[in-house]
């Protein structure tokens, strides 16, 4: 059922492509949903439809008239002023609880303004944008929210029977993504986030029955960078009760240059909002790589592993986890509410075992003692005498947890 207090956002450059948009509006109209417009082009006002904020106003919330940006005519500021000031708006929009879902259409500055805009756009109300650059790169403009991506074809510049048709098909599309309930279906006794890799699957797989056995929902983030960045990002809107992280490789990436770096801010989200954690070091043993003529020169001579004819796995040194175990210590002092770190002393990931390709225990232990050395008294170490993918020690993760979890708990009371 339509919700008579919500309106389908709608939001792009209506100055130069206003013919497109007005279309776009009428299609979603057709379907019994409201719209509110913002006009994020800079050259003018909307003239095919009155917007409901316009371009003078998307200007002001950067702080800059809109005559200024006309008459400096520098293109990259204008497009990266409007993408804030936009986003500015729709976040206003989003607390004041008027939109239910949101809509653009563009080419490169198009689309850069209207993912600025739905970064500020929580997970679950849909996003959707057709656009140019749809089979490009775009993971820095997008980040970590669910942004659909539509491929427009042909440019978003006048209308034909190819965008009249994509344009439909988007707005069926919308419409539809906003009838979805965001209910739970079923009572859950919370929500647990965890960090996984192939590496570490066995002891997630098993982490994750015996939680859903509790009754927690669990979601499950693939350590890419992508997915650390993602996790991160949902535990800061308070999206989970707790966080089981195993897998903190993404830390090595961003120490060494790998290309599944989640960036420096890994693992500081759960210590800012002060939720339950457990934290593993699971398979900071490796850096990744794509091919292996990918890998650095200063690297060349290093111990590598094809995983992948697409991966490339570097074994980190004593140097390398001497630095790791700090940094690791230094994000989980940070945090204002207890957290365990578990050290498995058998191995840290699937090829860290006995007899596998990275094993090297001795590293291990100056990765283990790094640690231990820079914790706080409030940071509680455990060494558990078994491999990361052992039944034993994701049993022992999840009893850790869930203690954790309930000492808040009572706290609370």
């Amino acid at each position: 059922m339509t919700d008579p207090n919500k309106s389908i956002l709608i939001l792009g450059c209506f100055d130069t492509k206003g013919e497109n948009f007005s279309f776009l509006c009428q299609c979603i109209r057709a379907h019994g949903d409201q719209v509110l417009t913002i006009n994020t082009g800079v050259m003018g006002d909307s003239t095919h439809f009155p917007a409901d904020i316009e371009s003078d106003q998307v200007a002001l919330e950067a702080g800059i008239d809109i005559s200024v940006l006309r008459k400096q005519g520098d293109r990259g500021k204008a497009i990266d002023m409007m993408g804030k000031g936009a986003a500015k708006i729709v976040s206003r929009l989003v607390a004041e609880g008027k939109i239910k879902a949101a809509i653009s259409m563009g080419g490169g500055g198009g689309t850069y303004m209207a993912l600025a805009a739905m970064q500020t756009i929580p997970l679950g109300v849909p996003k959707l944008c057709l656009t140019t650059l749809a089979a490009n790169d775009l993971t820095r403009q997008m980040g970590s929210k669910d942004v659909t991506l539509m491929p427009s074809v042909v440019d978003v510049a006048g209308l034909n029977s190819i965008s009249k048709l994509l344009m439909r098909q988007a707005a069926v599309a919308i419409c539809a993504m906003a009838k979805v309930s965001t209910s739970t279906e079923q009572a859950i006794t919370g929500k647990i986030a965890i960090s996984m890799f192939g590496n570490t699957t066995a002891c997630v797989d098993r982490c994750s029955e015996l939680l859903k056995e509790q009754g927690y929902e669990v979601f499950a983030f693939h350590a890419n960078g992508v997915g650390g960045r993602t996790m991160e990002a949902l535990i800061r809107e308070g999206y989970f009760d707790a966080v089981l992280d195993i897998t903190t490789t993404e830390l090595a990436d961003e120490l060494c240059g790998g290309i599944l770096s989640a960036g420096p801010d890994r693992l500081n989200a759960a210590a800012e909002t002060g939720i339950p954690q457990v934290v593993v070091p699971g398979c900071l043993d490796m850096v990744n790589f794509a091919q292996p003529d990918t890998v650095p020169a200063q690297y060349q001579s290093r111990q590598l592993y094809s995983w992948a004819p697409d991966v490339t796995l570097m074994r980190t040194n004593e140097d390398e986890n001497t630095l790791l175990g700090a940094g690791f210590a230094q994000k989980l002092n940070c945090s204002s509410t207890p957290v365990t770190v578990l050290l498995p002393k058998k191995g840290l990931s699937q090829i860290d075992k006995k007899d596998g390709v990275f094993y090297q225990p001795e590293v291990n232990r100056v990765l283990f003692d790094a640690i231990k050395k820079h914790v706080q008294q409030e940071v509680t170490i455990i060494e558990v005498d078994a491999h990361i993918n052992d039944t034993a020690f994701s049993e022992v993760a999840v009893k850790e947890l869930l203690d954790l979890i309930e000492k808040q708990s009572n706290n609370k009371v």
